[in-house]
């Protein structure tokens, strides 16, 4: 394995055999011995990894993406050491912290006090380091007041917070992170993704499986798609959320016979019929028309705009907004029109519209590179923004 690496998976492969019948009670086993014997030889296997192979830097932040059932999880707990691959080699470099199932180890019959001492033992810590680490558990999971209640009577969400808390003190190289996350409240999971960013810069590689493409795309670097228990490609966290977000929506007849079907998509109940862009020295004017194919209830309307590097530079749609767009019947046309400072520096820009459905969730239409529009300056900038900086020099000699 190369010094770099963290991670590598080589060629494996996890099967399960899934019984087809289960004998039912002691009795069973004595009134049909010859049916229970032959039933227990019967199953039917699960291919739940096919031919998986990745390397993983150190320091890098990896995300993993999938639709439940793909193989996500497997995966991780492959790594983990929970499962041992059926075929194939895992290399591990460095200590390795599971965050798959939080909270394994605790007892909920004592306090909370009780049990941080309990899992900081089972982490490998002396009483004297959870001594010292004690306060600062608490205090990050805010549990103080509940503190000398019994783990049963505290909420889930409590109960994440507290083994996160406890989880973060162990000193790791290697974190596998299964979206454990998802049940803790909003401040509690900035408080969670601060620490991420944290464990990011002290160079501590993070395997994170997620739903969310926009936390994938907020902190990963790289990205990987299962599907069907293979790896369909890892790269770009931006193709690759993309590419996982597709999935879910149906190709519309609309797009079939067109020339731009790679890279416009969407189920097509309402699509952006027309896109205008008007470039001034101060402005940046987008005009988008859209025509619904059938009721809807109130579409959710974005825009993204990209570099010709395709670096995503900015974005929003009418929710973030807080702009209710109305109900639309089949044939009903609405027009949008965005504004935004022209900040751009020296070159070329895409505008990508993007049509939702009420649920936030299901594409109505997203077209790539549907307009652009460029931007002359005088000068030329390594940066994709320009502010017209004023600058101001005092020295001895000389005021500019």
């Amino acid at each position: 394995m190369k010094d770099d690496v963290a991670i590598k998976v080589d060629q494996v492969y996890k099967d399960f055999k899934l019984p087809h019948e289960k004998v039912g009670s002691v009795k069973n086993i004595f009134t049909n011995f010859a049916h229970a014997v032959s039933a227990s030889r019967t199953y039917t296997k699960q291919h739940a990894l096919k031919d998986i192979s990745l390397e993983i830097k150190q320091g890098e932040f990896f995300g993993i993406v999938g639709r439940n059932g793909s193989g996500k999880s497997t995966l991780l707990k492959i790594l983990a050491g929970i499962y041992q691959p059926t075929k194939g080699k895992v290399q591990v470099r460095g200590k390795l912290v599971p965050f798959i199932e939080l909270g394994v180890g605790f007892n909920p019959e004592l306090t909370g006090r009780d049990n941080i001492y309990l899992n900081g033992a089972l982490l490998g810590f002396d009483r004297k380091e959870i001594d010292e680490m004690y306060d600062g558990v608490v205090a990050f999971a805010e549990l103080e007041e509940f503190m000398d209640q019994k783990l049963k009577n505290y909420s889930s969400g409590m109960q994440v917070r507290l083994a996160f808390s406890m989880a973060v003190r162990a000193k790791a190289d290697i974190l596998l992170i299964d979206e454990v996350l998802a049940v803790g409240d909003a401040d509690f999971q900035r408080k969670c993704f601060g620490y991420f960013k944290k464990v990011k810069k002290d160079n501590t590689t993070v395997v994170f499986v997620s739903h969310d493409m926009e936390t994938i795309r907020e902190y990963c670097d790289r990205a990987m798609m299962i599907e069907k228990s293979k790896i369909v490609q890892i790269g770009d966290t931006n193709e690759i959320a993309q590419k996982y977000t597709k999935l879910f929506t149906k190709q519309s007849t609309n797009f079939q016979n067109t020339d731009n079907k790679e890279t416009r998509w969407g189920e097509g109940s309402v699509i952006t019929e027309n896109i205008e862009v008007t470039v001034s020295d101060n402005n940046v004017v987008i005009k988008v028309k859209i025509r619904a194919n059938a009721f809807l209830e109130a579409p959710i309307l974005g825009m993204r705009i990209r570099s010709a590097a395709g670096q995503e530079i900015t974005g929003t749609n009418t929710k973030l907004e807080h702009i209710n767009i109305p109900n639309l019947n089949n044939g009903e046309s609405l027009f949008v029109e965005w504004r935004l400072p022209n900040v751009f520096s020296d070159g070329t820009y895409y505008v990508d519209p993007a049509i939702l459905l009420h649920d936030s969730i299901t594409v109505a239409d997203w077209w790539d590179e549907a307009s652009y529009f460029v931007v002359k300056r005088q000068r030329r900038l390594p940066y994709v923004i320009d502010l017209n900086f004023e600058v101001k020099v005092e020295g001895p000699n000389k005021y500019v």
